[in-house]
């Protein structure tokens, strides 16, 4: 990959890259780390990443990141529930959005990335599978799994309105 090459990657994929970070962490400012440090990544590795998988590299990088993010996330907040263990949640009215977002965040880290990438920013399964470094099949799976929790999760669309 030469830097011309690199120099057209930020502008072909740096914005599809931070609207799929921001999706999925809902956070702007940690979105545009993760971005950054991909694309530092990228650099530091320009002579080794051919220029035609640049992109699944990107977002492979940006999912790993999130994984890694998600992780210690858990631990942290396992340890923190194992100290109160009184919270009630209290019932408070809401709209679709919300209760999607909120079934949205309930889903597996890879769940989440691969519905993220193929409903929110229109990826094919073939290019999610490059991206994912999984296979088309398990994408599907994947998918088809994420769809049917949040569809059990969200109920019928008449008891949300």
């Amino acid at each position: 990959m030469t830097v011309s090459e690199y120099n057209q990657s930020v502008k072909d994929f740096a914005d599809r890259l931070y609207r799929f970070a921001l999706k999925n962490l809902n956070d702007s400012d940690l979105a545009k780390d993760f971005v950054q440090d991909a694309y530092e990544k990228l650099w530091v590795r320009i002579d080794q990443v051919d220029n035609n998988k640049v992109k699944s590299y990107l977002f492979r990088t940006v999912v790993n990141a999130q994984i890694d993010r998600s992780r210690r996330t858990k631990l942290q907040q396992n340890h923190l529930a194992s100290i109160d263990v009184n919270q009630t949640e209290e019932q408070t009215p809401f709209d679709v959005q919300e209760k999607i977002d909120e079934g949205v965040s309930r889903l597996t880290e890879i769940q989440r990335t691969v519905l993220t990438l193929r409903d929110y920013e229109g990826y094919s399964y073939q290019e999610i599978a490059e991206m994912s470094g999984l296979s088309e099949d398990q994408v599907k799976v994947y998918i088809f799994r994420a769809r049917k929790f949040l569809k059990a999760f969200i109920g019928q669309v008449e008891v949300l309105i």
